[in-house]
């Protein structure tokens, strides 16, 4: 059952911004008066006075209170659980409709060839993902090390990241740029932000203008301030190259281990948000669309700094508490500036914010919070950055946030901390104390 739900969007009555949920401030849950009443009456009037003989009452007074006293509640109880039946019942009813109206597969039919940039942990489970997908479909990787593509192709293993997760037949990799892109149908982009745009403009010319770009890359980059949105059409010099952002809580482990995931597309394109969730889409990976690019990519940006921030709480063991009022106060930080950028409000505080956020802080599968927990225990950052085989995002991004922050009039004193970390002007627990000391105010 869970499978089968991973496939569908949230039905209209579990959205909390559909009409029923706005239009009353006053609404309440109670079961339908078909139910409870009815039970509830049936069930006293077996108990009134009036059928219970006065010897019977003189003789077991303490059962007959008893009786009384559970009668309401046994009814009730079982009025609920009729009400909780029938609503799953509805929902499951909605979820076979709609996958009968909807289940469309002649996308990823059509689809013959995509092309992985990048062959981190996550550009790779993308690409096994895609393959499992179609078998007839290829997917090749379009890789810098040589020893690496040799792994892949012959070996059918990326041994860098995965070494005990055989990769499909499917998937090719290779070194050639102008091979990897001839006639491709989508384009996942999994290079790490600050050397996207190099990387682009090294393979601009064998870019079809028509190619539509799947970023997988979370930042900023640091110099411009520039999102993956802006920085992939001005690479590749074409204002108009079709763009798709892909984010949500996952670790790619988790993807190749096919475990329920739940992610968002995010493009101006509407069109082309639905052709990215069919494609993507699967029993096992839940695809929901967006058109607010702006929320889903800082959102995804500033979470790995703030799990950084929580990375150091842990290290220094300041307890739940702190970790709790932590990020809390990095997600109000986040929509501060995020809504201050034009995003909304809903996309901070949905999967691609909220969610992303919680998976990210709280995990020790994070490579941020890795960083993060490793300075809190006393670790230098080169130290740690030198052992580390896979990019942290959140440390190079956090100088950028704080220059967006004020670009924007933002104030954002736990990620300026972080940022005051990194650069090795600040102590963790200078910083604790510091962010202690802020003046109490009225909650925003």
């Amino acid at each position: 059952m869970a499978a089968l739900l991973l496939e569908l969007p949230p039905p209209p009555f579990l959205n909390c911004n559909h009409h029923h949920f706005l239009s009353s401030s006053k609404t309440s849950l109670r079961p339908p008066p078909t139910f409870t009443p009815i039970a509830t009456s049936c069930f006293l009037s077996t108990v009134t006075s009036s059928s219970i003989s006065k010897e019977e009452k003189e003789k077991e007074p303490h059962s007959t209170a008893v009786a009384s006293n559970n009668a309401p509640d046994e009814g009730s109880q079982q009025g609920r659980r009729k009400v909780v039946q029938i609503a799953w019942e509805k929902l499951v009813r909605w979820s076979r409709s709609w996958r009968s109206k909807n289940n469309k597969t002649d996308l990823l039919e059509r689809t013959n060839k995509v092309v992985v940039l990048g062959g981190g942990s996550f550009g790779t489970a993308m690409a096994a993902h895609v393959a499992y997908r179609k078998s007839s479909l290829e997917v090749q990787m379009l890789l810098r090390d040589p020893l690496l593509c040799q792994s892949i192709n012959e070996n059918h293993f990326n041994c860098k990241y995965f070494p005990e997760h055989k990769l499909p037949d499917n998937v090719i990799a290779t070194t050639d740029a102008k091979a990897a892109l001839l006639d491709a149908d989508f384009c996942l982009h999994a290079v790490p932000v600050q050397f996207s745009s190099s990387f682009l403009e090294g393979i601009a010319e064998y870019v079809d203008p028509g190619l539509p770009f799947i970023s997988l890359s979370k930042g900023l980059e640091l110099n411009t301030l520039r999102m993956m949105s802006q920085i992939i059409p001005q690479a590749l010099g074409n204002p108009y190259q079709p763009f798709v952002l892909l984010s949500g809580p996952s670790f790619a482990l988790e993807l190749m281990n096919k475990l329920p995931t739940a992610m968002v597309v995010a493009s101006k394109d509407k069109k082309l948000a639905h052709a990215t969730q069919q494609l993507l889409a699967s029993s096992h990976l839940r695809i929901s669309t967006s058109r607010d690019v702006t929320g889903v990519e800082i959102a995804g940006a500033l979470k790995n700094v703030l799990a950084i921030a929580a990375g150091i709480v842990e290290g220094m063991n300041l307890g739940n508490n702190s970790m709790a009022a932590l990020v809390a106060q990095g997600c109000s930080e986040i929509r501060w500036l995020a809504t201050k950028m034009g995003a909304k409000p809903s996309t901070i505080t949905g999967l691609s914010g909220t969610g992303d956020i919680m998976l990210t802080c709280f995990v020790n599968l994070s490579r941020n919070r890795t960083v993060g927990v490793r300075l809190g225990s006393g670790e230098k950052l080169d130290d740690i950055l030198s052992s580390m085989n896979q990019v942290a995002e959140g440390v190079s991004t956090a100088g950028a946030v704080i220059a967006l922050a004020q670009k924007y009039n933002v104030k954002m004193p736990v990620l300026t901390a972080v940022a005051r970390i990194i650069d090795n002007e600040l102590t963790p627990k200078k910083a604790v104390l510091e962010l202690m000391s802020l003046p109490q105010v009225e909650e925003v």
